[in-house]
């Protein structure tokens, strides 16, 4: 019985291999940059481990894709059954769209983001400017703490249409050099 099984998918089988072998190497290759990136911008350990996280779930959606097509899936079967879960996903997201706003602004920023955790920054939002210290950067949202000790989380994708101009690099460390010299 399984004898007859390797014999009837033994080419799939091996293709499957084959597939799994490469997308394990682009995972290394893409966590290694995404590691080097991250630390070379000086991001936080939790925001890289989310970068490779969605690196590593679009790879296993990519190799489920992948491996319908080597066991005999036909494109047209495929095209029906995502447009029937896209049309699905499509309905029931569209009344939280601004989420998935969030999480795109979310990678978007980890890869081009000038400012970076303890970095102060001024918001120019005519209807409430901000001035406050960068405390987290987080997938849906940063973590800001104004000068009289509040936390106000802001939206990534309000950050991202926004003008920030930076006030002080490294502000939270300077704030506790400050306090050092008073005794």
């Amino acid at each position: 019985m399984i004898a007859e099984f390797f014999e009837t998918y033994s080419i799939e089988l091996i293709q499957t291999g084959f597939v799994i072998g490469i997308l394990f190497i682009i995972a290394l290759i893409t966590n290694i940059l995404i590691k080097k990136i991250g630390r070379k911008s000086g991001i936080n350990e939790a925001r890289i481990r989310l970068m490779r996280r969605y690196v590593l779930v679009s790879l296993l959606i990519i190799g489920i894709l992948i491996q319908a097509f080597v066991f005999g899936a036909k494109f047209e079967d495929i095209a029906v059954i995502f447009s029937s879960v896209f049309a699905i996903i499509g309905i029931a997201l569209f009344a939280i769209w601004s989420i998935l706003s969030n999480v795109t602004s979310g990678i978007i920023m980890f890869f081009n983001f000038p400012y970076k955790v303890g970095d102060k920054i001024s918001i120019h939002d005519k209807d409430f400017p901000i001035t406050a210290i960068i405390e987290d950067i987080r997938a849906f949202q940063l973590h800001l703490r104004l000068e009289n000790g509040d936390l106000v989380t802001y939206p990534n994708n309000l950050m991202l249409q926004k003008a920030v101009t930076l006030v002080e690099k490294d502000a939270i460390e300077a704030d506790s050099d400050d306090g050092a010299d008073a005794v």
